[in-house]
């Protein structure tokens, strides 16, 4: 079977494997501490054009979601999001279980807006009885969302001013921040991302890496104590330069741009064979998941042979479903169900 259902379904970069093998048995100091996690830590704030800035690695996205909304919130806040949003449909209830709760907004292909946030914030302050009531907190977007759309330079600029204006931080989960910021519709660059967010994360597991995600924190008073609530949350590796090897591999010679820059390459592909076809698709995204709507005949024929995921059904006859590319698909897979699309 060839695999299109996720983007880590292969281990890690060969340059990535090289360098962990050619540092293997070094000794360093452990929870991060390390020369390979201090270089790689200047390596992304030289990347993000943020001297000042702090960088924190954990080990994965879930985990790495859960620590910053639980440092940056006090005990009666909640996080805006989309009702789309990660945290509010596949992470089992991980940010209710540390005492906040997710306040989901209707999106609109995955996002939301800078007004829909504002009168979010405004309905709440108003009302009479805003203390009897979860106050809102923290705003969480992520980049791509989780139907791989992307906010605009302007998008991400109001919802900044927003959050700035009543004094909550914007979060922005980029575990697939690669396949956004390399995407032939992205008008932002990293560093422009990294002025409007006051919090953000560079997504490896996704992208290149075996396991990891960098935290690249730029509210001072967020950062205060960080490290404690990683440890608390069982996220500071003992073997932290495990991460700093793999983030350090990334972040040189613009490895981590050129193999995100693949996965939408062979995206597109996809999505013009299903296009051609008469496909439509559940939403227009232009990074590394694709959401045709597929028959069930066509569904069924194209399960003997590929694995993908159905994502919502759209009547008796139809599914829209998810073919997801990564830093590592083969040209060749791609070009197998392009033949096997025109053959349904």
């Amino acid at each position: 079977m060839i695999q299109f259902q996720c983007d880590y379904n292969e281990g890690a970069h060969p340059a990535i494997m090289k360098r962990l093998m050619e540092t293997n048995m070094e000794q360093t100091v452990g929870y991060g501490m390390d020369p390979y996690c201090e270089q790689a830590r200047e390596a992304i704030k030289k990347a993000c054009e943020a001297p000042n800035a702090n960088v924190h690695f954990l080990v994965g996205g879930t985990q790495t979601n859960t620590t910053v909304i639980q440092a940056a919130l006090k005990a009666y806040q909640g996080v805006i999001c989309a009702h789309t949003g990660h945290i509010n449909v596949h992470e089992t209830g991980a940010i209710e279980n540390t005492g906040h709760k997710v306040l989901a907004l209707p999106g609109k292909d995955g996002k939301i807006t800078a007004e829909q946030v504002e009168k979010a914030i405004k309905d709440h302050f108003e009302d009479g009885d805003a203390e009897h009531i979860v106050q809102p907190g923290m705003v969480y977007i992520s980049f791509p969302t989780e139907i791989g759309t992307i906010y605009t330079k302007q998008e991400l600029t109001d919802l900044s001013s927003v959050c700035h204006k009543y004094e909550m931080p914007l979060f922005v989960d980029g575990a697939r921040l690669g396949y956004g910021l390399t995407s032939p519709s992205c008008d932002i660059t990293l560093p422009e991302l990294c002025k409007l967010a006051d919090v953000f994360y560079i997504g490896g597991t996704k992208v290149g890496a075996m396991f990891g995600e960098a935290v690249v924190i730029n509210c001072p008073k967020l950062n205060k104590d960080f490290r404690y609530h990683i440890k608390q949350r069982g996220g500071m590796l003992a073997k932290g330069r495990l991460l700093g090897v793999q983030f350090l591999t990334l972040f040189t010679d613009n490895l981590y741009m050129q193999i995100s820059e693949h996965a939408n390459k062979m995206a597109m592909k996809i999505r013009e064979a299903f296009s051609a076809k008469g496909c439509e698709f559940l939403v227009d995204s232009p990074t590394n998941q694709q959401f045709p709507i597929l028959s069930n005949e066509m569904m069924q024929k194209l399960s003997k042979k590929y694995l993908y995921s159905p994502w919502q059904k759209v009547d008796e006859n139809y599914t829209a479903v998810r073919f997801c590319t990564s830093w590592a698909t083969k040209e060749e897979n791609v070009d197998a169900l392009i033949e096997d699309i025109k053959a349904l």
